[in-house]
């Protein structure tokens, strides 16, 4: 059985998945930096929902990247993980 690691190795070689990947990074980068923020805290999502006053579902569907934060959100979970929101906008590369 191949590893995640390995599989996804694979599929990169295609172009038409490494394009929809590529297109995909920064909600996979929003997921993991959800994710990294509570873990640091040594917070399950229920205790994160806690603090942020919703459900653990909802924390869940942040953390897979099938919800997108608004700002207000990405707010409180700045609060309740001790962090400070950043948004920032960087220049591609080529452009």
């Amino acid at each position: 059985m191949k590893t995640f690691k390995q599989l996804k190795a694979e599929l990169m070689q295609s172009p038409e998945f490494r394009a929809e990947y590529e297109r995909l990074r920064p909600e996979f980068e929003l997921a993991e930096t959800i994710i990294a923020a509570r873990t640091a805290q040594g917070l399950t999502q229920a205790e994160l929902a806690a603090r942020m006053n919703t459900s653990q579902s909802y924390i869940a569907r942040l953390e897979s990247g099938r919800v997108l934060p608004s700002m207000r959100t990405w707010q409180r979970l700045a609060a309740a993980t001790g962090t400070r929101p950043r948004v920032t906008l960087e220049p591609v590369a080529g452009r």
